[in-house]
C-alpha cells in the first residue's frame, strides 16, 4: 500500500531513491500503464491554477518527491518525507537495472537532436541497455500519429518523457492508452543525459540548492522561481488551519 503525504491537494510518495526504483521495476512487471511525475513546488503551484494538471497529477502511480521545498512543506506535517528522489538520478538508476533485465526503454522530448544524443551516451554509459527509439519533442499532429504508431508498434517498457511540464502531464494522459508500463515526466532529465545541460555540483546537489544554481546559471528562470516563496507561505498557511481546525 502506498505511503503518501499530501502537498497542497498533491500526494506525494513517501519513499527513498531504493524504494522508488524497486516501485518502478514492478510497475514494468505488472505492465499495464504507469504514470510517474517527479512534482516541484512549481508544478503543485501549477496545479493550484489548472484542475486538469491536478487531477493527472494526483492520478499518478508514483509521485516521486523531487523538489527540495516539496521535502521541506513535508516537515510540517504528520508524515515528513525523508529526503529528495530526484527524477534525473531515478531514472538513470533505473536504466542500469534495465541494461540487466533487458527491458526497453524509448526517450521523446527535448530539441532536436537531444534525445537522439541522450540515447547515444546512454547506451554508451550501459552497453547492455536496449533503447528502441528517440524522438525530439517538437511535433505536430501528423508527428505525434506517427510517434503514438512506432510506440504502439515498439511496446518500449519505459517512455521516458522529456517535455515541459503542462506538456508532459497532458501528453502522457492523453496517450494512456497506448498501455506502456511507465510513463515517466522526468522535465530535463533527457538535457541532462545528452550533456546539454550541466546539473549542479554535487555540493549544491547536497544541500538541496539546485533550484538556486539554476537560478543564478539561468536568470532567465527567475519569474518561474518567484513561485516558491508563495508556495512555502501556502504550505505554512495550510499546516495551520489543519492544527487550527
Amino acid at each position: 500500500m502506498r505511503n503518501t503525504t499530501p502537498i497542497l491537494g498533491i500526494p506525494i510518495d513517501n519513499i527513498d531513491h531504493a524504494g522508488a526504483l524497486d516501485m518502478l521495476e514492478q510497475f514494468m512487471s505488472d505492465g499495464g500503464h504507469h504514470l510517474v511525475v517527479t512534482p516541484n513546488p512549481e508544478m503543485i503551484m501549477m496545479a493550484r491554477k489548472d484542475q486538469n494538471i491536478k487531477e493527472i497529477l494526483c492520478s499518478a502511480s508514483l509521485a516521486a518527491p523531487d523538489g527540495i521545498g516539496v521535502v521541506l512543506a513535508s516537515r510540517l506535517t504528520n508524515n515528513p518525507i525523508p529526503s529528495r528522489v530526484t527524477g534525473c538520478d531515478l531514472m538513470i538508476d533505473l536504466l542500469e537495472r534495465m541494461s540487466k533485465s533487458g527491458r526497453t526503454a524509448y526517450f521523446l522530448g527535448g530539441k532536436p537532436g537531444v534525445a537522439e544524443q541522450a540515447q547515444s551516451n546512454m547506451e554508451s554509459r550501459f552497453p547492455s541497455l536496449k533503447i528502441i527509439g528517440s524522438h525530439h519533442g517538437y511535433f505536430d499532429t501528423e508527428g505525434d500519429k506517427l510517434i503514438s504508431d512506432e510506440l504502439s508498434t515498439k511496446k518500449p517498457d519505459l517512455l521516458l518523457l522529456g517535455l515541459s511540464m503542462g506538456m508532459a502531464l497532458s501528453w502522457a494522459w492523453e496517450h494512456r492508452h497506448l498501455n506502456i508500463p511507465i510513463i515517466a515526466c522526468v522535465g530535463g532529465t533527457l538535457d541532462i543525459m545528452s550533456g546539454t545541460v550541466v546539473r549542479a555540483p554535487k555540493i549544491f546537489q547536497k544541500l538541496g540548492l539546485e533550484w538556486f544554481y539554476r537560478l543564478i546559471s539561468q536568470p532567465r528562470r527567475a519569474g518561474r522561481m518567484l513561485q516558491l516563496p508563495v508556495f512555502a507561505v501556502l504550505a505554512a498557511r495550510e499546516r495551520l488551519y489543519k492544527r487550527i481546525g
